[in-house]
């Protein structure tokens, strides 16, 4: 395949980037995902999760994961900020009853104070402040987040010296601020996984779609570093990256001067 082939397809790749819910079904086994973690998210949820508690799942997505808890649904509310996700939780979520709340804030989530005993999120923003505010007393967040150099190695490669869009994001600083805010941390922990695309159209397609963490990425603008990319996979099968994730599970601790910290809606 040429120069101009290889463009061409890019572009149709980058032309397509766009996602229903979560789905990145449309580069499987284009890719290798890392997500072979030291810990099972799904698994640490359900431990701690009993049908008689109120759940909240802040930045659900498609509520695709939500719906996989079956947890009764007069007891599950979720939040969704992103307006394809919102209409698409509007068609699945709200007609079985759950409490879905447009919102894009994680400082100025729409419930009363103590409104929740769990509260899950898995790769969306968050605010420990107001996680607790709307925790009962008692009350637990779990959460999986994506680091501030996850896919470093892809961007050095396409946008080299680009600026991290959220360098804060990492076990550290991000355990010292749920300890700040008044909970107690059951668990933590963090890692760095391997990645790899197989081709180059399926990373174009994958960077378009993370544009926050690929930011200004085009074929046009990128071109030069994509035909480098190209001649590591013809010559090695893959391009190689790595992703970074990590994990806190936090219990609301309550003081007399947290207390009067609480921020009423």
């Amino acid at each position: 395949m040429n120069k101009e082939q290889l463009i061409q397809l890019w572009k149709q790749e980058e032309a397509q980037a766009h996602i229903h819910g979560w789905d990145f079904s449309h580069i499987q086994d284009r890719y290798e995902s890392g997500d072979d973690l030291p810990w099972d998210y799904d698994r640490i949820v359900r431990e701690y999760l009993r049908d008689e508690m109120m759940l909240l799942d802040y930045d659900t997505g498609g509520g695709e994961y939500l719906l996989s808890l079956h947890h009764p649904f007069h007891h599950t509310s979720a939040t969704e900020g992103y307006p394809p996700n919102v209409e698409l939780c509007r068609e699945r979520l709200v007609p079985l009853g759950i409490d879905l709340r447009q919102c894009d804030d994680p400082s100025n989530i729409p419930f009363l104070d103590g409104s929740f005993d769990i509260m899950i999120n898995r790769h969306g923003a968050f605010d420990p402040r107001e996680i607790f505010r709307l925790l009962r007393k008692d009350g637990i967040f779990i959460t999986q987040q994506v680091g501030g150099n996850n896919d470093r190695e892809f961007v050095e490669m396409v946008l080299p010296g680009v600026e991290k869009p959220f360098p804060h994001l990492n076990l550290q600083e991000q355990r010292r601020a749920f300890e700040k805010a008044g909970f107690e941390i059951l668990r933590a922990d963090e890692s760095y996984r391997p990645m790899a695309f197989y081709d180059v159209g399926a990373f174009v397609w994958f960077a378009r779609i993370i544009e926050w963490e690929f930011p200004g990425f085009s074929v046009d603008k990128c071109q030069d570093h994509l035909f480098k990319m190209q001649k590591v996979v013809e010559e090695e099968g893959k391009i190689k990256g790595r992703i970074h994730r990590y994990l806190i599970v936090a219990k609301k601790f309550m003081s007399v001067q947290q207390r009067g910290n609480f921020r009423r809606p």
